[in-house]
């Protein structure tokens, strides 16, 4: 439209706070805690994580759940490539290596087996077990786990 303003990425995405989640999800942050966002589709977790990320100078990975989601999805896995096999980080492990804010969006539509690989991330440890390979890969620096669900339609 003519003569409206561009918003230039520097402004980082549009959002506005309704309380005090921003100063909750920066202590969080320095402290390495990973977060949990509950909330009806539509009512703004991505738009914060997005924010968040943005606000914090992180670089963000977002991984949407869902019931044929496996552990190697997140985590990696070999592939032949010119005819050599190599490894392939997933997701998880690219921000843990990264010091990246990793968002599991709906981690409920995940099955069982898929969601017991965060543990030691979301605990003190801050490690990423990679059984295909037998390495233990810590989180880096910066990096943090966000989850979200919707109470509205979880398994």
């Amino acid at each position: 439209m003519a003569g409206m303003p561009l918003i230039a990425p520097a402004e980082g995405p549009f959002y506005l706070p309704r309380g005090n989640e921003v100063k909750v999800f920066e202590q969080c942050h320095a402290k390495g805690l990973p977060v949990l966002l509950r909330g009806p589709t539509g009512c703004g977790k991505t738009r914060f994580v997005e924010f968040m990320a943005w606000r914090l100078g992180r670089p963000l990975v977002t991984v949407a759940c869902h019931d044929d989601l496996s552990a190697t999805d997140l985590t990696g896995r070999y592939l032949v490539v010119n005819g050599e096999t190599v490894w392939r980080d997933g997701p998880l492990t690219m921000a843990a290596r990264q010091g990246a804010i990793c968002y599991l969006d709906e981690l409920v539509e995940a099955r069982s087996d898929t969601i017991v690989v965060i543990h030691p991330l979301a605990d003190d440890r801050r490690v990423l077990s990679i059984d295909k390979t037998g390495e233990l890969v810590e989180a880096a620096p910066g990096f943090q786990l966000v989850v979200s669900y919707n109470p509205g339609y979880q398994q």
